[in-house]
């Protein structure tokens, strides 16, 4: 008797997830193919973020987990992180799509919470805050901690459980003195789908149809 072989099947975040990756992959085809003007490399970047982000909402409500997303403007980067047990926020590791993303210095990321611009500057630890976050030593020489035991600052933007998710409008932005400003933005009102402005560097470049005229 031959005995019966279990049935392995995928789960919904795992479908998703290859979705993604796929949707990533071909942008990448895509830019490589047809190179790698500065303007399509922006608009994939907002274009992965649109899908990272919409994919950690989803991730959030299916296990029931508090994410939050981090958004460095003078790093230009932003990375998502997650609620332990003991309400603390710690970096998402056990996925690589929601770790550490650092655009190049060509670009800019600018957030706006509420309709108005997040800076860095805003956090607590400012430059001028109460508590400076290089600060290791007091001014009579005794240790009152390490800069690596500073906590984190805590996610702008949430992506709770309930499906909810904190309104915002991030902005890619890349400047030219030759190709000019170019923006694309993703922005949420709260809730699924994610809104996204990714139309704009194709309003002023020819078609294929045009290009081929010039070259003919």
């Amino acid at each position: 008797m031959i005995p019966a072989q279990r049935q392995s099947g995928f789960t919904l975040i795992e479908i998703m997830l290859v979705l993604v990756i796929m949707g990533l992959v071909s942008a990448y085809v895509v830019v490589n193919a047809f190179g790698t003007n500065p303007s399509d490399k922006l608009k994939t970047e907002a274009q992965r973020f649109h899908a990272i982000a919409t994919m950690a909402s989803d991730f959030a409500v299916l296990n029931q987990l508090q994410f939050g997303l981090v958004i460095d403007d003078k790093r230009n980067s932003y990375h998502f992180v997650t609620l332990d047990d003991n309400d603390n926020w710690i970096p998402v590791e056990q996925n690589k799509a929601f770790t550490k993303r650092e655009l190049d210095s060509d670009y800019a990321l600018k957030l706006q919470l509420d309709g108005f611009e997040w800076e860095t500057e805003d956090s607590l630890f400012s430059d001028n805050a109460l508590f400076d976050e290089t600060l290791s030593v007091s001014s009579d020489g005794v240790q009152i901690g390490k800069e690596e035991d500073i906590p984190p600052p805590p996610p702008q933007i949430l992506f709770l459980s309930s499906g909810d998710i904190t309104e915002f409008t991030l902005t890619f932005e890349f400047f030219d003195a030759q190709l000019g400003n170019e923006t694309f933005s993703v922005s949420s009102q709260g809730y699924l789908p994610l809104n996204h402005d990714l139309t704009a560097a194709d309003k002023e470049r020819p078609s294929c149809r045009s290009l081929a005229g010039y070259l003919a």
